[in-house]
């Protein structure tokens, strides 16, 4: 593929910092160049065995943002880097990890666990190639090793929760090799959830146009029910067994009525919600664009103004030029150059 190679690729890495820019320009382009993804990784393994111990974490943070954005486009990245994870961590253990880079390392292990980007069984491999003491031991009172998992869950959901809560997304889009590609930001700053695609919310506002409380024909039935399926003092007016199970057959009616549009009730609610969850990512991710272009407008009018200086100069610097029209006529004002026998005939 165009724009793509071995040595470009050992460059680029070589040339990555821990700025989130960094990672996240080169993160662009290994997706959009993602038809090398195992040459890609192979690669990335391979220089991340050469790194320094201050820049296997930024390696680390690359896959991380590699895996998480490519997931959309194809299951590549996820597949080939689970084949390498488990020696890249046990790598960075033996070169001697400090706290703060194991702690880095558990919440990026965290963060796949609770987005299901690898199951369960993986990140416990993982945590044990990072720290062999997370291993789960093997306990003889399986009652009570149940009843200690149980217990530790339940003290760890709570922070999980709270992680998952502080997790917040930010897409935009970016330039790659002249093709626009969408990337998603892993800050801390915004709400939980992908932005949705304009189609997919389009979609779903449509939809609760046809929802339960918008259906009159259903709600005349309802109001149109006569009251004594609602008011239980009503029943004293019954005076044979013949009227009662007319009745009777009017509130079954009603109850079957009643309870199916309750459901279908419970259900648009339950839509409404996600449709506000998906305003709300659909909302911050137009915010961010909107700061982004601002920026950028910014930063573009700035370019602008000094074009104009530069061209402001310019036009100076050529009314400031000699006028060549003014300047005597060399070829035929002058008289000749004496010769040389005019020289010496003195």
């Amino acid at each position: 593929m165009a724009g793509f190679t071995e040595n470009a690729l050992v460059r680029k890495l070589q040339e990555l910092n821990s700025s989130q820019q960094s990672i996240q320009t080169l993160s662009l382009w290994l997706i959009h160049h993602r038809k090398h993804h195992a040459i890609v990784v192979k690669t990335w393994f391979k220089e991340l065995l050469k790194a320094k111990d201050s820049k296997q974490l930024t390696f680390m943070y690359l896959a991380n943002d590699v895996i998480q954005n490519s997931k959309k486009k194809g299951p590549e990245y996820g597949q080939e880097f689970g084949k390498v994870l488990v020696e890249s961590f046990k790598h960075m253990a033996k070169t001697g990890i400090n706290a703060k880079t194991k702690h880095s390392l558990h919440r990026i292990l965290t963060i796949w666990q609770e987005r299901g980007v690898y199951d369960a069984q993986k990140i416990q491999e993982y945590k044990e190639a990072v720290d062999p003491a997370d291993a789960i031991p093997i306990k003889a009172n399986k009652r009570k090793s149940g009843e200690t998992d149980a217990k530790e869950l339940a003290e760890k959901k709570p922070k999980v929760e709270v992680r998952a809560k502080q997790e917040r997304r930010r897409s935009e889009t970016k330039e790659v090799d002249g093709h626009i590609e969408t990337h998603t930001t892993l800050s801390p700053k915004t709400p939980p959830g992908d932005p949705p695609e304009p189609e997919e919310l389009i979609k779903a506002l449509l939809e609760l146009e046809s929802s339960a409380s918008s259906d009159e024909a259903v709600r005349e039935r309802i109001a149109s029910l006569p009251p004594e399926v609602s008011e239980v003092q009503l029943l004293s007016k019954l005076e044979d067994k013949e009227s009662a199970l007319s009745l009777s057959a009017v509130v079954n009616s009603a109850v079957e009525l009643l309870a199916e549009y309750n459901l279908r009730l419970s259900e648009e609610l339950e839509k409404r919600r996600k449709v506000a969850a998906m305003l709300r990512d659909f909302a911050q991710s137009q915010r961010d664009l909107a700061k982004q272009a601002e920026t950028r407008l910014e930063e573009y009018n700035i370019k602008l103004q000094k074009i104009y200086a530069v061209k402001a100069e310019v036009k100076s610097h050529i009314e400031n030029l000699p006028d060549v029209s003014r300047l005597p006529d060399v070829t035929g004002g002058l008289a000749p150059l004496p010769s040389a026998g005019d020289l010496f005939s003195l």
